[in-house]
């Protein structure tokens, strides 16, 4: 199979400096603490951005606060690698306006998830990894400590991660490789048509959401279908799909079952993998060469980097 090789950004090592900043909603320095506590013991200095604390309406910061912040985290030679405090809703906004020539020549990693979405696509767009992982609004106990060790190890230069898929009635079991694309369904859909949109081609893509309307888990796995990216990829992981909503006159399925009837037979299909809203969010590293095979009883989900 001929990829795309991806770069992957510089490792980080203890005594290096982690940029926070917010690309979407408020948030303060009181909810980040133990998070920066965390990463100190893990030996790494950690810095706030001009977004930590700001706010405009339910943003951290206007626009223009929010991209002159995440400029200057990207262009500062002294920030090793940036994790992005939260989601919520507002990096889009920013897309057309981030310059990434210094980026490009000495790409640094990139972490969070959700509407950190439109980061990992821009930088899979350019063939840079990077990492959809727990953000520091998150760390509130063991397990989400234990997600975000994970992510260190990765950006600090372990080659390769393997993610355990459950068993689970709807899957398609069947091995594939391909390229790691994906994060967050809604942002995806949003982005679609537009130069930010992803790649289907020879990518496993994997999705998650939150909070969403069961029919609209319909109509973006419709969307996906009408333009063909359901017969492009060649596997599909399924990650949370937490607190879906209902109408009162019921749409009538689970988003696993609405997900699984656009899905054909033979595209390798996996619910409930280990990422998305919740404490055990497993790294997953946009642009890495994944694998699913069996091995024994259980199906791996295996990315080399």
């Amino acid at each position: 199979m001929t990829i795309t090789n991806f770069t992957r950004p510089a490792s980080i090592q203890e005594g290096d400096t982690i940029g926070i900043l917010s690309t979407a909603r408020a948030i303060d320095q009181k909810e980040l603490e133990m998070a920066k506590k965390h990463l100190i013991s893990k030996g790494f200095n950690v810095i706030y951005g001009a977004t930590i604390g700001a706010r405009h309406h339910q943003f951290a910061g206007n626009d223009e606060l929010r991209l002159n912040d995440l400029q200057t985290m990207i262009d500062n030679p002294e920030v090793d690698a940036i994790i992005c405090a939260r989601g919520g809703y507002g990096t889009a906004r920013l897309l057309d306006d981030i310059n990434w020539t210094n980026f490009r020549e000495n790409p640094k990693w990139i972490m969070g998830y959700s509407d950190i979405t439109a980061l990992h696509n821009t930088l899979s767009s350019m063939s840079i990894m990077s990492l959809h992982g727990i953000m520091p609004i998150n760390i509130r106990d063991n397990q989400s400590k234990e997600a975000l060790d994970a992510a260190l190890k990765i950006m600090c230069g372990e080659t390769g991660f393997s993610l355990n898929l459950p068993s689970h009635k709807l899957n398609h079991l069947a091995p594939s490789e391909g390229i790691l694309t994906g994060g967050n369904l809604s942002m995806l859909y949003s982005l679609r048509g537009t130069r930010y949109d992803f790649e289907p081609d020879q990518r496993i893509l994997f999705i998650e959401d939150l909070d969403e309307y069961l029919y609209h888990i319909d109509r973006m796995m419709i969307n996906f279908k009408l333009s063909d990216i359901l017969n492009k990829i060649s596997a599909l992981v399924i990650g949370g799909m937490t607190d879906m909503n209902d109408n009162t006159i019921s749409f009538g399925y689970q988003a696993e079952e609405i997900i699984e009837s656009h899905i054909r037979e033979d595209v390798p299909l996996f619910f409930n993998a280990p990422f998305g809203h919740f404490s055990e969010n497993q790294p997953m590293v946009c642009g890495a060469q994944a694998s699913i095979t069996n091995n024994g009883n259980m199906w791996n989900l295996t990315y080399k980097l």
